[in-house]
């Protein structure tokens, strides 16, 4: 098939835009061209595997936990976690940040809680940090040092914690916390705490070594989540003690 007649070729296990021919018609698009090339690629090689998994959920969701991350695109909470559809009800912001209650910024994340909360009844809230957080990068330079914004305006609004002196990684760590206690202040989470034991969980995700941690408020220190720590953390939570 030639290039110069379609923008698109057959190729052994799926279809590829022709970029010769989206460069030679002064389009050239490779973010789009490999985004388009994995949606024909799942459609061909995986869709059928899935299909009876996404027709139990499309009428319903019964999601596991409220899933609070950073919108960074390193954040795979599907590959690091190993999760499935459906599993997680997911809020993704700059900095998983969780604005203070009444706030009239934290509107959308006060609505999400909410629907996780009221209508699909999960039992957990998970707010996920992560290392290498270009919203904690700023947030420990100052937030003088951004110009006028929505971004700074919205590190002002809810990123807090003690930042002098201290490394990126431990103030996205303390982020975390400081989140966990807004969300604390939300009267849905409040009253499932307090009416259905709702669990609030803290994570850090380590990029570099593909470490995820875990918040220990009891002992008020990270620990990775191996299989050793894993069991042993389970095992608090079941007896109330997380």
């Amino acid at each position: 098939m030639s290039g110069q007649s379609t923008y698109i070729r057959r190729f052994p296990g799926g279809f590829l835009l022709d970029e010769a021919t989206l460069a030679s018609s002064g389009r050239s698009f490779p973010e789009m061209n490999k985004l388009i090339r994995g949606i024909i690629q799942f459609r061909e090689t995986q869709r059928d595997g899935l299909i009876e998994t996404f027709r139990g959920l499309a009428l319903s969701q019964q999601p596991d936990a409220l899933f609070i991350a950073c919108s960074d695109s390193r954040m795979a909470v599907n590959v690091f976690a190993s999760t499935d559809p459906g599993d997680l009800f997911v809020l993704r912001n700059v900095g998983n940040l969780v604005p203070p209650n009444g706030h009239p910024a934290a509107t959308g994340t006060a609505a999400a809680v909410e629907f996780a909360l009221d209508s699909l009844r999960v039992r957990h809230i998970i707010v996920c940090g992560h290392s290498d957080c270009g919203a904690m990068r700023a947030h420990c330079k100052g937030h003088e040092s951004l110009p006028e914004g929505p971004l700074r305006a919205w590190l002002e609004i809810a990123a807090t914690g003690e930042s002098q002196g201290l490394n990126p990684a431990e103030v996205s760590r303390r982020n975390v916390l400081a989140q966990l206690e807004h969300l604390r202040e939300y009267p849905s989470v409040a009253a499932a705490i307090s009416e259905r034991d709702l669990r609030l969980h803290g994570l850090w995700f380590d990029i570099m070594h593909l470490d995820v941690q875990y918040y220990e408020e009891q002992s008020g220190r990270w620990t990775v989540l191996d299989a050793v720590n894993g069991a042993r953390i389970l095992s608090q939570i079941d007896c109330g003690r997380e």
